[in-house]
């Protein structure tokens, strides 16, 4: 059985939840700790999405542009992005999909079962209404880049994993840009079995961990600008 957890101090821990496993509630402003970033402990908000984009912020930005797509001036970057948090929650309320927001970015998680079924890299037909809410909301505020991550559990081998968590992040990518998302603005990356958010261990573990993640994040002047 494969086990690739991180082991956090107490204090790496606490700076954590106290900085990224925190929500804003959009009606009432309070923030609150996730109930999925309280079961991802393990590296939910950790690593790959605190970092920087896919294929790197100055090639990405010059798409953006190439695209004739704008930036967010600093001062309406968080508004622009409390905006498009509140209708995400409101097009995927009671989905199974997790909005989660992480300082001006935004993660939309989606577990596998949800979105494929087993050992498909399809887009299960009962999901696309959820998707085309999505697409439609993504394409209503076009001024952020979009990361599309997959993952697995650790059944299989490693090299089987890598590519199904391709796949599936290449099939949400492919399926939002059918739905008016323009393509210019993302990018995908499979992280196979190496970003577990709960142990492999149970059933339940391996459930959360296989999932699809999409990565919102604003194009800022200052992006423009570098």
């Amino acid at each position: 059985m494969k086990l690739s957890y991180r082991i956090m101090s107490a204090a790496g821990l606490a700076a954590m939840l106290a900085t990224t496993a925190c929500t804003t509630d959009p009606q009432t402003g309070n923030r609150q700790i996730s109930k999925a970033a309280i079961g991802g402990i393990g590296g939910a908000l950790g690593g790959y999405l605190l970092g920087d984009l896919v294929g790197g912020r100055h090639d990405r930005t010059e798409k953006i542009l190439g695209a004739g797509i704008g930036a967010i001036a600093g001062a309406g970057i968080g508004s622009y992005m409390d905006a498009q948090e509140r209708k995400l929650r409101e097009e995927t309320a009671g989905t199974g999909v997790d909005v989660i927001r992480d300082g001006d970015n935004l993660l939309l998680r989606m577990p596998s079962g949800i979105t494929f079924g087993f050992d498909s890299a399809a887009v299960q037909p009962q999901f696309q209404p959820t998707l085309n809410d999505v697409s439609s909301v993504l394409a209503q505020y076009p001024k952020t880049y979009i990361d599309v991550y997959g993952h697995t559990d650790s059944d299989g081998s490693d090299s089987y994993n890598q590519g199904l968590s391709e796949r599936r992040a290449q099939s949400v990518a492919d399926y939002l840009t059918s739905h008016g998302v323009q393509s210019a603005r993302i990018a995908t990356r499979g992280f196979g079995e190496t970003q577990p958010i709960a142990s492999n261990t149970t059933e339940e573990g391996k459930a959360a961990n296989r999932r699809v993640e999409i990565k919102i994040a604003p194009v800022t002047e200052a992006d423009v600008r570098s």
